[in-house]
């Protein structure tokens, strides 16, 4: 990466010099070089990570004004930083993943989300319900493994691992994973919610996590909706009796 090379190159010709010109120890040469280079690479790295910033606000500027595809264009824009800076390129392909799956384009969404960066956790989900859609369990598996590892503390991945491993049948394993993420979380009312659930004999209920839950696509709102009318419904037939 040119962050890391410049920096490099910055630090062994501060040595060269300040021991042949200058007359330096070398020991005291390479000290000075070493700070030099570390506030040279923290600086271009500052830098280049600004720039990218700078173009994930524009893009969702885009997004919100419903221009997704012009989203995408500016997001795609960024690459031209992928040598300055390790994982832009994977992080910026998990938001144009992301994006697209919002946008139900799960074909194209799996492209970029399959080259995306492990700590963007919701990308990490999204590729993960893909390969469950395409039946691919162990790669599902693989995937959300891969995701709570570099994301311990978030409480709807360990939900949404339990969740789809329900959905393909392996129960167990899904209260295993739920019991797991409630000690990497340190208690949560939702998941112990969910494990209780689970060990009753009935399923999941992922609503406690309001939208977040929703952009997975896994459930729609509208079917929230239609199943508390039919509650109400029912009490007020009762009530009629």
């Amino acid at each position: 990466m040119f962050n890391l090379a410049i920096s490099l190159a910055l630090c062994l010709l501060t040595t060269v010099v300040l021991v042949n010109p200058v007359g330096l120890d070398l020991w005291l040469a390479s000290l000075i070089a070493l700070v030099l280079f570390t506030l040279c690479y923290l600086l271009l790295t500052r830098t280049v990570m600004k720039k990218v910033a700078n173009l994930m606000e524009s893009a969702q500027r885009d997004l919100q004004g419903g221009r997704v595809d012009k989203a995408v264009k500016t997001l795609e824009s960024g690459y031209r930083f992928a040598n300055w800076q390790f994982y832009v390129k994977a992080q910026i392909n998990s938001q144009i993943g992301t994006l697209l799956y919002l946008k139900r384009d799960f074909a194209k969404a799996f492209e970029y989300l399959q080259k995306g960066f492990v700590r963007h956790w919701v990308g990490m989900a999204m590729l993960a319900i893909c390969y469950m859609k395409r039946n691919q369990t162990t790669k599902m598996v693989e995937t959300f493994e891969k995701a709570v590892a570099a994301n311990k503390k978030e409480a709807l991945l360990w939900a949404l691992y339990a969740y789809c491993l329900e959905k393909v049948g392996d129960k167990e394993k899904a209260e295993q994973v739920l019991e797991k993420g409630l000690k990497k979380v340190g208690g949560d009312e939702r998941l112990s919610a969910n494990l209780e659930a689970l060990k009753e004999g009935r399923r999941m209920k992922m609503r406690a996590f309001g939208d977040l839950w929703y952009q997975f696509h896994l459930e729609k709102p509208g079917a929230v909706v239609k199943e508390q009318t039919r509650a109400v419904m029912g009490r007020r037939k009762i009530v009629r009796r």
